[in-house]
């Protein structure tokens, strides 16, 4: 890949905590001397139509700093983690030859490291995935978690039984390597780069992830829904908030029932999202809550840029052995 000018940055953390926000005041404090775009590294903003229950940035905000990785997909089209990488590294290669800084962002954990860590996914056997796809059509994805809890405890914890997505990929490592994570790879850059993380506390984070739902049904969710009519790939069927008001619009649950469960899944996802970059040592941690957000994120580029950090850039570790939420 061609070297960039500067480290890239990526900008990761729960859900809600504001990291679209302070990558464009980055990008725009950085400029002139920075060229900086910003590349999302969210699994579901790739879909176009897609725009209320993705919180994807709005439009003056797209229109303030260059943004890729957004709209790309149609939602009847499959994705990957695997085509993903290929489609984002190939973004930043194009950044790298133009001078441009890319300022990453997003709380899709795999698809962040796939990004910026030295990292390739081994195909799974077709005949594994068919067998296992048979047997949660046959059976549900609970019984399958089962079999991870069952093989793999750490594992299971860390998986939610109802993302059948999810739970097939951990079996199917599980299968092949032994254990979930044998399968996961090291924490190696595949370029020096600087990871901003967000930390903020629980009751904080609760309350954002309510004020975003409510206004996600105040934007006009369901009838973002019912424009899709259904016509969605398993990928972005997973994306919180539609199989919920699908569910809904077909009279299986209460129009209330379906705005809590999105609530409560936005909860568990950004849970699991602290937990998955709580433990990549190389996160610099920040306080979202603070209202010098943005003097602290510049200092650490700063930092970056004059060589503080090495190439590992393993950095502050006293951040990360506190628990996340907690601030």
């Amino acid at each position: 890949m061609t070297a960039f000018p500067r480290r890239p940055i990526s900008i990761v953390g729960p859900t809600a905590s504001g990291k679209s926000e302070l990558a464009i005041e980055m990008a725009k404090a950085l400029f002139p001397k920075d060229r900086c775009e910003i590349v999302s590294q969210d699994a579901y903003q790739i879909y176009r139509f897609m725009d209320i229950g993705t919180a994807k940035p709005e439009k003056s905000q797209l229109a303030s700093v260059p943004h890729h990785m957004i709209d790309i997909k149609d939602p009847w089209q499959e994705s990957s983690a695997a085509s993903f990488q290929k489609e984002i590294r190939q973004v930043m290669q194009e950044c790298a030859k133009r001078g441009v800084r890319p300022i990453l962002v997003g709380g899709s954990g795999l698809y962040a490291r796939s990004a910026v860590d030295d990292l390739s996914f081994k195909p799974y056997s077709p005949l594994l995935r068919s067998q296992l796809e048979e047997k949660l059509n046959e059976e549900g994805s609970l019984s399958l978690w089962k079999e991870i809890e069952k093989s793999d405890p750490a594992a299971a914890k860390s998986i939610d039984p109802r993302n059948e997505r999810r739970v097939i990929r951990a079996l199917e490592a599980i299968k092949s390597c032994g254990s979930f994570s044998s399968c996961l790879p090291t924490y190696s850059y595949l370029f020096p780069c600087l990871q901003i993380g967000l930390d903020l506390s629980r009751e904080e984070l609760d309350k954002r992830i309510e004020n975003r739902v409510e206004k996600m049904r105040e934007a006009g969710l369901e009838e973002e829904v019912k424009g899709l009519k259904g016509k969605m790939s398993k990928t972005a069927a997973q994306a919180i908030g539609y199989g919920q008001i699908l569910s809904y619009l077909r009279g299986e649950i209460s129009r209330e029932e379906a705005y809590e469960q999105i609530k409560t899944k936005t909860r568990r996802l950004a849970r699991r999202q602290m937990s998955w970059f709580g433990r990549d040592p190389r996160v610099h941690w920040l306080s979202a809550q603070n209202p010098d957000l943005l003097v602290h994120a510049l200092d650490l580029v700063k930092r970056a840029d004059n060589g503080e950090f090495d190439e590992r850039d393993l950095g502050p570790k006293a951040p990360s052995r506190r628990p996340l939420g907690s601030v």
